[in-house]
């Protein structure tokens, strides 16, 4: 199995920046694609960015040009440069990894909030 912790959240005003880490743990090797997810009050959990086995990435629209996800295979770390942050980015920041013939995995989640 995999095991994912996040951390690195918390509370910023419009326009500051946070970067928060996934720490991967257990068969992480098996590990293709990962990605951030988030979840605001009331809302469905929702996709943010993707980053695959190749390094390749892609953004939902809202984020674009001001998240920035990647991965330190090294480190078995994922992470999520949030900048230019707005009050509508405040969520639940979820971790999570898809691993072929193992599953899909999720960490606990790190709050974020923007304060305006």
């Amino acid at each position: 199995q995999v095991q994912l912790v996040e951390s690195g959240g918390g509370l910023v005003q419009a326009g500051g920046s946070l970067r928060l880490s996934c720490a991967a743990s257990g068969r992480t090797w098996k590990i293709n694609t990962m990605g951030w997810y988030r979840q605001a009050p009331g809302k469905e959990r929702a996709l943010v960015a993707t980053i695959y086995s190749d390094n390749s990435t892609n953004y939902v629209d809202p984020v674009k040009g001001r998240f920035t996800i990647s991965r330190d295979n090294a480190k078995n770390t994922m992470y999520l440069q949030l900048n230019n942050l707005k009050p509508e980015d405040t969520a639940v920041y979820y971790c999570n990894a898809w691993a072929p013939a193992y599953g899909n995995f999720w960490g606990q989640g790190t709050q974020v909030t923007v304060s305006s």
